[in-house]
């Protein structure tokens, strides 16, 4: 019985220090959360701001309806292929370089992970202003260089260029520090064993370090695609807002438009569930595809 109680109390005590936890969860996650289901099934808009009521799906139909959907989504995917794409293999092309013994390791890694510690939107305002087709350093680089200018903000594309170079600059440190990170963890015995078989360096690339660097590389391509998929910022601020005519955004930047520029609260509702969705379920099933979670030595 004083076991039992002594356990309960203990118990108790622990779900006490966590309670400040759950609190601000629950204000921050949970109830944000919930609200924004109930308004995406809701006529909320500038005209039924606070006598808003449930209406159905309604706002799900015409999101699927919208063409601006559609466009959008392509978009959005072509932007999370295109960045991962680079991210990933800049990353582990750099970490595989800073795992040899090289002079000045310590100073590159330094220099190479500026990118990432600095502030996202400095970042991205900086290169809107190297992106500028008058004085910005891009064009006078390339001018001088090639004898060319471009339009990099004028054009949909062009602006999309600038937008994808910029975030590409900002999230290649990450997988090169997770990268690294999977590199040192692998035993040298393993590549001494594949030495005395008369393995070539492309054989231990692809039979050592690509299976032992699977289990921290999956959960970071999964992260990358929810905050590449997700990332307003640099879309934002690099193209002003969307500039020229609208065109340059991805899906959260268009339903940050929808709600706060034109006041479709139950329709930017709906179109947020559906992304969630759509990154949910991209993450669950690719998780399980590659067997993230499997033991590396199973």
């Amino acid at each position: 019985m004083a076991s039992g109680s002594k356990f309960n109390s203990t118990t108790r005590l622990a779900y006490l220090f966590l309670l400040p936890a759950f609190l601000v969860m629950g204000l921050v996650v949970f109830y944000p959360f919930v609200y924004n289901v109930v308004v995406s099934f809701s006529n909320m808009n500038l005209t039924h701001f606070r006598d808003w009521e449930i209406t159905g799906f309604g706002n799900y139909l015409q999101v699927f309806a919208d063409n601006s959907f559609w466009y959008f989504f392509f978009k959005t995917v072509l932007w999370t292929v295109l960045n991962l794409v680079f991210h990933v293999g800049i990353g582990v092309f750099l970490a595989l370089i800073l795992n040899k013994n090289i002079k000045g390791k310590s100073i590159y890694r330094t220099l190479l992970i500026l990118p990432w510690a600095v502030p996202q939107y400095i970042t991205a305002l900086t290169w809107r202003g190297m992106f500028n087709a008058e004085y910005g350093a891009v064009n006078l680089f390339l001018n001088d260089l090639f004898g060319i200018e471009i339009a990099w903000l004028s054009s949909e594309w062009g602006a999309f260029t600038a937008c994808l170079i910029t975030n590409i600059w900002l999230g290649f440190p990450f997988m090169m520090v997770i990268a690294l990170g999977g590199l040192q963890s692998i035993p040298d015995s393993l590549y001494e064993a594949a030495d005395i078989d008369g393995a070539s360096p492309w054989q231990k690339f692809r039979q050592i370090t690509l299976p032992m660097l699977k289990p921290v590389m999956v959960p970071a391509i999964v992260l990358g695609v929810i905050w590449t998929f997700n990332n307003f910022n640099v879309v934002w601020l690099v193209s002003n807002g969307g500039e020229p005519s609208e065109t340059t955004h991805i899906l959260v930047s268009w339903v940050y438009r929808a709600a706060f520029f034109y006041y479709r609260m139950g329709y930017a509702a709906a179109f947020s569930m559906i992304i969630f969705l759509i990154l949910f379920i991209f993450s669950w099933r690719f998780i399980l595809k590659t067997g993230a979670t499997e033991n590396v030595y199973g």
